[in-house]
């Protein structure tokens, strides 16, 4: 397919319709440019309310925005769940419970659970302590959660989360030996004693779990 080449212009007659043309388009473009101004000029109050009402929309968008930020924040410090709501909860809803309960102690918690979440259903960061990965094992009543939690929990929260903090939660309770080894291995739990006290009495988590101020990076190693 041909394309069109501008070319300079050849010989005097070229040159000379060049330039005609050249001062018939800057003759249009000042004719425009003056009708535009003369436009403006006699519209310039419709512009003037036309700039006010954007600008008071403007203002009002933000001010709802922010309104609607502080009441969200204010639901959050307030939050509370009882047992018997974290019985009704389906493993979904209890992980979005978790993630609220962290943003309202100050962690920006996001929930991340499903397939291939490698053991973490919950994720927050902190400034002050890290980041903290929640395994969420919602169980019936009298549910008990076993050791192999623990190892899933320990072997993912440093390598594959470069997490500082690991924390199973659950609405049931952990055998004895679940316990244990997390507390060797610094894998720590939240049964339904401790989440009658974070969820529904207001404890902060890391004053529940005595959470160092000071980031930790020991989970960040591979164990």
């Amino acid at each position: 397919m041909s394309r069109w080449r501008l070319r300079r212009p050849r010989g005097g007659v070229e040159v000379a319709s060049a330039i005609v043309v050249a001062v018939a388009v800057l003759v249009l473009v000042v004719r425009g440019a003056v009708v535009a101004a003369v436009a403006a000029r006699d519209a310039w109050p419709v512009l003037l309310v036309v700039a006010v009402l954007g600008g008071l929309v403007a203002v009002w968008r933000v001010r709802q925005t922010a309104g609607e930020r502080q009441r969200a924040r204010e639901r959050l410090a307030v939050l509370r769940f009882t047992l018997d709501e974290c019985d009704a909860m389906d493993d979904r809803q209890f992980e979005y419970a978790l993630r609220d309960l962290l943003i309202r102690d100050g962690w920006p918690a996001r929930r991340v659970g499903g397939r291939g979440d490698q053991a973490a259903d919950v994720i927050g960061d902190h400034a002050q302590r890290g980041r903290i990965v929640v395994q969420a094992k919602h169980t019936r009543v009298g549910g008990r959660v076993g050791s192999s939690v623990m190892y899933a929990v320990k072997g993912t929260a440093g390598p594959a989360h470069r997490a500082d903090h690991a924390v199973v939660v659950t609405n049931g309770t952990f055998t004895r030996d679940a316990m244990a080894w997390g507390d060797r291995h610094g894998v720590r739990w939240i049964d339904r004693q401790r989440l009658q006290r974070w969820a529904n009495e207001g404890i902060a988590l890391h004053e529940l779990l005595a959470m160092p101020a000071r980031q930790r990076r020991a989970l960040r190693r591979t164990a």
